[in-house]
Parts: structure tokens; sequence; C-alpha cells
């Protein structure tokens, strides 16, 4: 068996272009699909996986690991985000071709079934990106979280820390102490609460003024309160308080992830897959995780095809905690993929169909283009006209 061509359809979500990888063999109806999303960089990873085919083409699809290293080692130069998204793109779709050629699902490839289901959370407005970044009222914040815990969810995420930088303004801790006051009252103990910092704050001492308002409201983790690589404010953070603390969705190499868990900073790694270099990368640093007592929670606002890898990454990973969801970015989610995706008592079901378990309607793909997206990082400026972490 042979890889005959690399493609890629870019589908337009509205807040983001998801980028769909296919890879075509030689064995007839035979291919692969994946996910190369990379928010604002659509074009730049469409020309990388142009790129990299080269590398491929003749080579049989079956041999992911050898496929992986003359992606990483025969381009010379470190791939980077960029880089690693189309490798990560690719990479899933030769998981899907060997799923279909030994017709099982891929989890079985990965080690088989660990749990007969997968916990997932959303976003405050299930997935539609605006009241993800634009809700900034307690009143607001209540109404979406009451609906999300209507629409069957037991989870969900939040951002509710506001551009920040080195310092935190006292009335904007107090703003976020009742915010998640008025959440935690509105949903009640048995429904988990994540708050997403998204790097925002430019100190450990900032961060901590936040993480210290949100305390009271038990949140289930504190994510990305610093951004990544600053391993020296995060572990001065760990030292200094009790709430879990989760990142990880901007590191690339495994190397990243190694320096990470020697901190002994965090509860939860955050690895996304269509980022990392793929399932296979994502299992090794699983792995080296659950060594140091570490869960993980992939990142995962992406389209249905990352969705997918992500849950058969859960089902056969000891040491998943939850996993995050965009399901409703757009109704039209499961059009363009139809697949396994099914959630009971807000969980995911364990598929059963042949690799990834999906079907891309390419028509369906089509009717919606590549357009700019909605560039939410505009927005990260103080009053004062400074540009902060978005």
């Amino acid at each position: 068996m042979k890889i005959t061509a690399i493609e890629t359809r870019v589908v337009n979500a509205e807040m983001r272009n998801w980028v769909f990888v296919k890879v075509s063999t030689d064995e007839p109806g035979l291919v692969g699909w994946g996910e190369a999303t990379l928010e604002w960089k659509t074009r730049a990873v469409v020309g990388a996986i142009e790129d990299l085919t080269p590398l491929l083409l003749g080579r049989d699809p079956r041999d992911i690991e050898q496929a992986y290293r003359a992606m990483t080692k025969q381009s010379f130069w470190r791939l980077g985000a960029v880089g690693m998204s189309a490798v990560s793109g690719i990479e899933l779709a030769l998981w899907d071709i060997l799923g279909k050629h030994l017709d099982v699902p891929v989890w079985r490839l990965l080690g088989g079934k660990v749990r007969d289901r997968v916990g997932v959370y959303t976003h405050l407005g299930m997935g539609d990106m605006r009241a993800v970044y634009e809700t900034d009222s307690a009143d607001l914040l209540v109404e979406r979280a009451r609906e999300v815990v209507e629409n069957g969810y037991t989870a969900f995420k939040a951002v509710i820390v506001p551009y920040t930088h080195y310092h935190a303004p006292l009335p904007q801790i107090d703003k976020v102490a009742r915010m998640m006051d008025a959440l935690r009252s509105a949903v009640g103990d048995e429904i988990e609460i994540m708050v997403d910092f998204h790097g925002r704050p430019a100190s450990a001492g900032a961060a901590l003024a936040y993480i210290e308002a949100l305390a009271p409201g038990r949140p289930m983790f504190i994510e990305e309160p610093v951004q990544p690589g600053d391993l020296q404010s995060l572990a001065n953070l760990a030292r200094r308080t009790n709430l879990p603390l989760a990142t990880g969705e901007r590191l690339i190499d495994r190397s990243d992830f190694d320096a990470l868990f020697a901190t002994g900073a965090i509860d939860i790694v955050q690895p996304d897959i269509c980022h990392c270099g793929g399932l296979m990368e994502a299992k090794k640093i699983a792995a080296r995780a659950e060594a140091l007592g570490i869960g993980v929670a992939p990142h995962n606002p992406l389209g249905p095809i990352a969705g997918v890898a992500a849950l058969h990454f859960a089902v056969s990973t000891p040491n998943h905690v939850i996993q995050e969801e965009m399901v409703g970015a757009v109704p039209w989610y499961f059009d363009v993929v139809q697949g396994p995706i099914r959630r009971v008592d807000g969980c995911w079901q364990v598929p059963d169909a042949p690799g990834l378990g999906i079907v891309v309607d390419e028509a369906e793909c089509a009717r919606h283009p590549y357009k700019q997206e909605v560039l939410h990082t505009q927005n990260a400026v103080l009053p004062d006209g400074t540009i902060v972490d978005w």
C-alpha cells in the first residue's frame, strides 16, 4: 500500500477555519482524514502540508512512526506550531487509514479500551465563540451556564479573567470573584467549572490575585494562568495555591512537555492532538504524565475530526480526566462530518466503526469556503493603549 496524494479541505466555521486533511492510497476507495486546524494560521498550515507531501508520497501509510520521523526529521528546520499542526493532521489521517485497513476502531490500535464512556465539557454558549470570549457580565454568565446544564452537560469552562498585564486591578479582582460566585450559585456543587486564564496575567502576582478570588467557587482547575513557557512563574504559583493548575495547549515538542513536568507545578496537562504531532505523540506525552501522577485533559476547541480523534485518545488513555469539545460551534457541525460522537448523560460513548469512524461530505465542505476569521486578539488592548496577551 502506498500514499498517492495528500490534499486539504478548508471549511469556514464562522469564528475559525477548520483544516481537514485527506490522504489517499493506491487501494481503491481507501482514504484517511485528519484535522490540522490552527487559529489564524490557516493558509500557513495548508502551505506546510503541501511542503510535507513530497516526503510521504510513495510511503506505506501504515508505517505511522516512520512517516512521523520523515516529516519531523527530513524537514531539517524545527517546525513550530504551524508545521507541527500540519504533521498532526496528516498523522491522524494515517491512523484512520490503518484502522479501516484492519477493520477496527483507532482506539483498539492505541492500546484498547480503558473506560466505557468519556466525560466531556463545553464552553459557555456551547461552542459559540462569541459567547466564549464576549460574556463579561454576571447575569449573562448565569444565563449561559444554565443553558449549558439544561443541555445535559455536567461540566463547562468560562473565560472570565480580564485582559491584564503585570498588575491585577482591585475592581477587576472583585468582579471576577462576583462572577465566579454567581456561576457557582446558579449551577450548584454537582457541576464542574473550569476557568481559563488564557495566559492573560503577565506575572505570577497578577495571576495569584485572580486565583484567590476564584478559590471559594472551587473550580475543577485553573487553565493557563500565565503564558506558556513561563515555568518559573508557574512553579511560583503552584507553591502559593491549592487549586489544581492546568496548561499545555500551546506546547508543541515533547521536550517542552518534559520541561513543564520537571517543574512539578501542574495537576493536569493539556496537549492539543492537532498541534503536538498527532495521536502517537499525544500518547507518549500522556504516558510521561501518568508516570508523574499528572492527569490529561486535551485541548480541543476545533472541528469535528479533531473531536473524534480526541474521543479515540480518551477511550484508550488511562490518565485521561475530561475532554474539551465544541460540538455547538456551528449548527451544521455534523453535516460536514458524520461520525461517532454521541453524548449521553454528559459523556461521549465509545465508537465501534473502523478507523476514526467518520464520513466527510466534501460537497458540504465546499459550501463553507475559507473566510478571514474574526480577529478576537485585536481586543486585547488596555485603556492606555498597551497591547496585552489575548
